[in-house]
């Protein structure tokens, strides 16, 4: 039988009703893995190669063919935007097959959730979050709502390995399947992955079983790439922002009648840029099309802006932090912007594939913004460093190179929330049963016995856990109060937030109180603050005019990586004209290679900056840097330590001869993590990590972000 033959008849019916030609590639390859196999399988695939359909039409035929006696699929996604959205294009499948789909999370109408348990079946769409406040505390409806599970789906999965929230999923999936005594098969969807065997470890963690990722050959869309620059004035010679202008009315001409998202790096850089497009078309007298969709504006105005941008012919323009990065449909999108440069080539990757759907042809308008430097500045600083990555990361996506995937083999602090989860759960547990339910997990095989009853010693210390009578572990009267809080679910920081409303209408959340009479910009308008409710977290606020400041810093990005390091190198160092730099962009960088090729930067890997304070210019991502840095602390007793000047090490206190000396030690000397002195303040980011001793955290933080090999290897034929 061929691959269509195999699929349930309504899935045939379907497939000729809507006029497909044939099977994708991806679908076809799929369906072998499903149907002939008992393997888990990885979609990984360009944006818009049909991954949903790929997973779901031999899902859905396996089901008919042999209906499960509880819920049948679990569909996990990162979102829960995503989750509303994502099974718009085969609704009309599942209403045929009789599939029930039911949304499982903190905004679901509780009446659908108490059908669903009342006869289980079909598919359950959740978040991580939502499927751990039902291991902690629903644990029985957990096994009868799972009990047949067949098949658990992970959307945007490159969005959970390596991340505190992936190691949270693995552990929380694993004790899903104890719970139920089976162990369903995982399935993987993701358009941007750098590292194919380290998912694979990753989705079959705990299983016992392989994974298969079918090598298809579905090519990305054609890209058109366009990079512009524009120099401003400081905002304390242009009080008013004027030299900015040309900025604004460039981003203004890139969306006029385009559909299209401006992505910026941070909620006050997308709060500005729709201020002044509305501003600019008010001037002109053109429709005002612009949205606000970022993590502080409601839920309610955030669905609106996804509904608007999806189902209207309007040429809508909106402004998005990473909100609208992963994969809710939008509807035929026209162009990206970006406003200066983007994290990383996955994130470039995922936000160019958004667009072009309909033409096949993905365009992506890079715009930044620069003031215009004084005079007496250090040279290197005057390097804009930013738009130099963003080239770097243009030419390694050409290339098609996507950042590897950096795996946490100590993530201490979720370990921490799984056993206070788990004995939640459970109830009291002695020491040996904790150990064996919890280190049995696949996601923390790499930590030891000693290790965790470090851990656990500490969280008695800190009243997390209690010792019983009998010898057993309980839930400790300080722990009982975070566990209790429904933040307890996350294993991501969120920060206290004051709801902005306009009568009874929230308008979003801001993170800080503002003062009365404060005017701020939120959702693309400016606000007046009326009155703060501190007690309540409310901020009462009401319509004002102007063009305020904006409420937010700018956020900084991950881990930097060597190949990047050295691509902005070899662009700073050659001289290849690229095609898709704007005139004024190429006069841009041609004057920093200028400005490089002047101060022989390139020549010297220890330059100057006064007599007693030099910079260190290795290109080498973070964690060979942390290693070099870390090194020449042990080396230079007298030396202050100054925060990284990316891409720099700033030296200060030493003079040129005992600095290089301390290099050519670090070059000729095999060193280990005991040669390295960390100081006390650098440590890892981690919601629970005040629950974690200190001594555990620093083992973490050396296995994560520090690379001495690397570090090494790098020097190997460095002249100093």
């Amino acid at each position: 039988m061929s691959t269509f033959e195999k699929l349930a008849p309504f899935i045939q019916d379907y497939i000729y009703r809507n006029n497909w030609e044939e099977l994708r590639e991806v679908q076809v390859a799929a369906c072998d893995v499903v149907f002939n196999s008992d393997a888990n399988l990885l979609i990984a695939t360009p944006t818009a190669s049909g991954k949903t359909e790929a997973a779901f039409l031999p899902v859905i035929t396996e089901l008919y063919n042999k209906p499960a006696n509880s819920v049948g699929v679990l569909y996990i996604a990162p979102l829960k935007a995503l989750i509303n959205d994502q099974f718009v294009r085969i609704e009309e499948l599942l209403e045929e097959a009789y599939i029930p789909v039911t949304k499982w999370h903190g905004d679901s109408s509780q009446a659908l959730k108490n059908k669903q348990l009342k006869n289980p079946k079909g598919i359950i769409q959740t978040t991580p979050e939502s499927l751990e406040a039902m291991l902690m505390k629903r644990k029985q409806q957990a096994i009868k709502l799972f009990s047949d599970l067949r098949f658990i789906i992970i959307d945007e999965v490159h969005n959970f390995i390596g991340e505190d929230r992936g190691v949270q999923l693995a552990s929380v999936l694993e004790r899903l399947q104890n719970l139920i005594g089976l162990i369903p098969r995982r399935i993987g969807l993701s358009a941007t992955l750098g590292d194919v065997p380290i998912a694979e470890d990753w989705i079959n963690s705990g299983t016992k079983r392989g994974c298969i990722t079918p090598n298809v050959t579905a090519a990305r869309r054609k890209a058109m790439i366009m990079v512009n620059h524009f120099y401003v004035l400081p905002e304390s010679v242009d009080k008013e922002y004027k030299s900015a202008l040309p900025f604004f009315e460039s981003l203004y001409t890139l969306t006029r009648g385009k559909k299209s998202i401006v992505f910026s790096n941070s909620r006050s850089a997308v709060e500005r840029n729709i201020v002044n497009l509305k501003d600019i078309a008010k001037k002109r007298r053109e429709p005002d099309v612009f949205m606000v969709h970022h993590g502080s504006i409601s839920a309610s105005n955030r669905e609106y802006a996804e509904s608007q941008m999806k189902f209207s012919d309007m040429p809508l323009v909106t402004g998005a932090t990473v909100t609208l990065e992963l994969g809710i449909d939008l509807g035929d999108l026209e162009r990206i912007i970006q406003t200066g440069c983007p994290h990383s080539v996955a994130s470039l990757s995922q936000r160019l594939g958004r667009s072009g759907r309909r033409s096949g042809v993905s365009e992506m308008c890079f715009v930044f913004e620069e003031e215009k430097k004084a005079e007496a500045v250090e040279f290197y600083k005057s390097i804009n460093w930013q738009y130099v990555k963003c080239i770097a990361l243009i030419e390694l996506y050409r290339e098609n190179w996507l950042e590897p995937i950096v795996v946490d083999r100590y993530p201490y602090g979720v370990l921490y929330h799984q056993t206070m989860s788990f004995l939640y759960s459970h109830g009291e547990a002695t020491p040996e049963f904790l150990a064996q339910s919890i280190l049995s997990q696949s996601v923390f095989s790499n930590i030891t016995q000693d290790d965790y009853k470090t851990l656990l010693r500490y969280m008695l210390e800190k009243e997390q856990i209690e010792k019983t009578v009998s010898g057993g572990l309980l839930i400790g009267t300080k722990g009982e109060q975070l566990t209790n809080h429904y933040d307890f679910y996350s294993v991501f920081e969120t920060e206290v937030e004051y709801s902005v409303r306009d009568g009874s209408h929230e308008i979003g959340t801001l993170t800080r109180p503002m003062p009365p009479d404060t005017t701020f910009v939120l959702s693309g308008k400016t606000w007046s603050v009326i009155e703060v409710d501190k007690e309540q977290k409310i901020i009462y606020v009401k319509s004002a005019k102007g063009k305020p400041p904006t409420a937010w810093d700018g956020s900084g990005g991950g881990l930097e990586y060597t190949k990047v390091l050295r691509k902005m190198r070899e662009v700073v160092a050659g001289d290849n004209e690229y095609p898709y730099l704007h005139p004024r962009a190429a006069a841009r960088l041609n004057e920093i290679r200028l400005m490089v090729r002047q101060t022989r930067l390139l020549e010297n890997s220890v330059f100057e900056i006064s007599p007693d304070t030099f910079g260190v210019s290795m290109w080498i991502g973070t964690k060979a840097s942390n290693a070099l840095d870390f090194a020449l602390n042990a080396l230079l007793s007298g030396r202050q330590y100054i925060p990284h000047y990316w891409p720099f090490l700033i030296i200060k206190n030493v003079n040129r001869k005992e600095l290089v000396h301390a290099l050519d030690q670090i070059k000729t000397t095999q060193l280990s993590a005991e040669d390295l002195v960390i100081p006390d303040h650098v440590k890892n980011d981690g919601k629970y990590n005040d629950f974690v001793p200190s001594k555990l955290l620093r083992k973490q933080y050396v296995d994560k972000y520090i690379d001495i090999a690397e570090l090494q290897y790098s020097m190997k034929n460095l002249a100093l």
